[in-house]
């Protein structure tokens, strides 16, 4: 792997110089620069394609004053309008699926943003941002399919082809959207925030194991519906999936600080909340690799296990990135403990040493990401939650350069760009 060329001096904490490139351009911009147009450019509206939109347009407001931002911003605003019409109604927005409401999350900068142009232009182009977010929010609290079962009663489903089943990963697409939209346009509905905070406390309650200290990936309320025939049968852990994938611990992570970042502090449930935040990180600081910093795709395992197709675990960078943008966010905000800090610091020095490789143009890549993975539905029987899957599965392979790695680069590393311009 190529070294990354790095400043002389670190200032402050011994680690900034390996984060900082002989330019001095902020690896933020670096990765927005080599891969942002690539997962925005004339995209579909795709969970994975708005992350790296909303990455960026989080690097744009960071550096608002910087004048390379531009460039950036209109891609991501593209991107948005390329999927909504003129009036703020989308063009072909997919139903069924909480992923489709995650890329949502551009139209809150895109709003704030254009709303300030039009005071000063005396337009009236930010309307279709509000609009079109709005159409979300709605349709995601009260049309999007619940659970009517009562451990779980009002609880999003992952996707309508998933019945009953929560997934880590929809706490990020929906209950996160969900808080941005009331932080953005009713931040005093507290029951708004009960329903959210209900969605983490009900998914931690049923996939939390105490003997590891990490969360199953997958957990379905009807674990006899032949679409959670990965699903323990029998407790401990009944509805629950075999293993504690990587990735669905990241977006988990990352969707409770992004909501503990917009919740009230005075409504009830955001203590409970900041108790399950502190608890994933301390149970993935268990797991986090010694050497290199940075964690497996099956957390629990080294690379001294093999699937059974030969494969195998390995270090994996979409997962270490979102841990590093969760462990560095949350302590920024104050719902991690400084004494976080440590390992906040080596998960992002693990990213770059890991996984950050230079190309002969100055571009950069972010390498061993895993493509994709899921839990059925019965049609997909490969999708069966095991060890094996995870690293052997056909939808499960591993890639360069994938949006849902690069995104969670940009944000961790906006994070840690914040604390070495104002370390505290």
């Amino acid at each position: 792997m190529k070294k990354i060329p790095v400043l002389a001096t670190a200032l402050l904490l011994g680690i900034y110089a390996l984060a900082a490139p002989k330019n001095d351009v902020p690896y933020s911009h670096q990765m927005a620069r080599s891969q942002g147009k690539e997962w925005t450019h004339g995209k579909p509206w795709d969970y994975v394609n708005g992350l790296v939109a909303k990455s960026m347009l989080m690097m744009c407001e960071q550096y608002d004053n910087a004048r390379w931002t531009q460039e950036y911003y209109d891609l991501a605003k593209a991107y948005a309008d390329n999927a909504i019409n003129e009036d703020g109604t989308f063009k072909n927005f997919r139903k069924g699926n909480i992923d489709n409401i995650n890329a949502g999350k551009v139209l809150f900068e895109l709003y704030r943003h254009e709303s300030l142009l039009d005071r000063k232009n005396g337009t009236n182009r930010a309307a279709r941002y509000k609009k079109a977010a709005d159409f979300l929010q709605d349709y995601l609290k009260n049309e999007y399919s619940r659970i009517q079962l009562p451990e779980a009663k009002g609880c999003f489903f992952h996707k309508n082809i998933y019945p009953n089943q929560m997934w880590l990963d929809g706490l990020y697409m929906g209950a996160a959207y969900y808080a941005e939209w009331l932080k953005n346009f009713a931040p005093n509905d507290t029951e708004a925030w009960s329903d959210i905070a209900r969605q983490f406390i009900v998914i931690n309650k049923h996939t939390y194991d105490p003997e590891y200290g990490l969360n199953y990936h997958g957990w379905s309320a009807d674990p006899s519906d032949p679409n959670s025939f990965w699903a323990k049968k029998e407790a401990p852990f009944k509805g629950c999936s075999q293993e504690f994938w990587g990735r669905g611990m990241g977006w988990y992570f990352a969707a409770l600080v992004d909501v503990l970042d917009a919740m009230p502090k005075t409504h009830p449930d955001y203590a409970t909340l900041v108790g399950i935040t502190q608890q994933v990180a301390k149970g993935l600081e268990r797991w986090q690799d010694k050497k290199s910093g940075v964690w497996y795709q099956l957390l629990r395992y080294d690379d001294s296990f093999k699937g059974t197709c030969g494969l195998p675990n390995y270090l994996e960078s979409s997962a270490s990135g979102m841990f590093a943008y969760a462990y560095l966010k949350g302590i920024r905000i104050g719902v991690l403990s400084p004494e976080f800090r440590s390992t906040a610091e080596k998960a992002y020095k693990g990213v770059l040493k890991s996984f950050i490789t230079r190309n002969p143009d100055g571009t950069i890549n972010i390498e061993s990401s895993c493509r994709s993975a899921g839990l059925g539905p019965a049609r997909d029987p490969h999708r069966d939650g095991s060890a094996s899957y995870y690293l052997c599965g056909k939808d499960v392979t591993r890639v360069n350069n994938e949006g849902k790695a690069i995104g969670p680069f940009i944000m961790a590393s906006l994070e840690y760009e914040k604390l070495k311009n104002d370390p505290k």
